[in-house]
C-alpha cells in the first residue's frame, strides 16, 4: 500500500513541476497551475502526511532526537512515506512561491525554470538561487534608480 502511493504521489509532484515550468512560459497556464501546484496539491499531501502520522507514529520505532532515532522511525514504509509527503508539499509550495514572486517581480522565464528545477531536485539550493537572484536584482535596482 505504501509503495502504491509513493508512486502516486510522486506522479502527481512531477506532472504538477513540470507544469509549474512550463506555465512561466505559457501564461494562461498559470490561472489554474499556480493554485493547484502551490497550494491545492501541497494542501492534500499534507493531509496524507497528517493521516500516515496518526495512524502509524505509535507503530515507529526511534525519535527526532538523533540521527539514529529518525533512521528507526523511517525503518517503518509509512513513516518513510509521511517524511516523503513531507519533502515534496513544502518543496512544491515553495516551487509555487518562487513562480509567483519570479513572474510578479518580473525575472524571466528562462531564469526561473532551471531555479524550479534546482527547486524540484535539491530543494534547499533552489530555493537559496532565488534568493540570490530576488538580492542581486534588487540591488541592481536600486542602482539605477539612483
Amino acid at each position: 500500500m505504501a509503495g502504491m502511493l509513493f508512486m502516486a504521489a510522486n506522479l502527481t509532484a512531477m506532472v504538477l513541476w513540470a507544469a509549474l515550468i512550463l506555465a512561466r512560459f505559457f501564461k494562461p497556464l498559470r490561472r489554474v497551475v499556480d493554485p493547484a501546484a502551490g497550494y491545492v496539491a501541497p494542501a492534500l499531501f499534507a493531509v496524507g502526511y497528517l493521516v500516515l502520522v496518526v495512524a502509524f507514529i505509535g507503530r515507529a520505532e526511534g525519535d527526532m532526537g538523533s540521527l539514529a532515532g529518525v533512521a528507526a522511525m523511517f525503518s517503518l514504509p509509512e513513516m518513510l512515506l509521511a517524511g516523503w509527503l513531507h519533502y515534496i508539499a513544502f518543496d512544491l509550495f515553495v516551487g509555487g512561491w518562487i513562480a509567483r514572486t519570479g513572474d510578479a517581480e518580473g525575472v524571466s522565464p528562462w531564469l526561473l525554470a532551471p531555479i524550479l528545477a534546482a527547486t524540484l531536485i535539491f530543494g534547499p539550493i533552489g530555493f537559496l538561487a532565488f534568493v540570490v537572484v530576488r538580492l542581486v536584482r534588487g540591488r541592481r535596482a536600486a542602482t539605477v534608480a539612483s
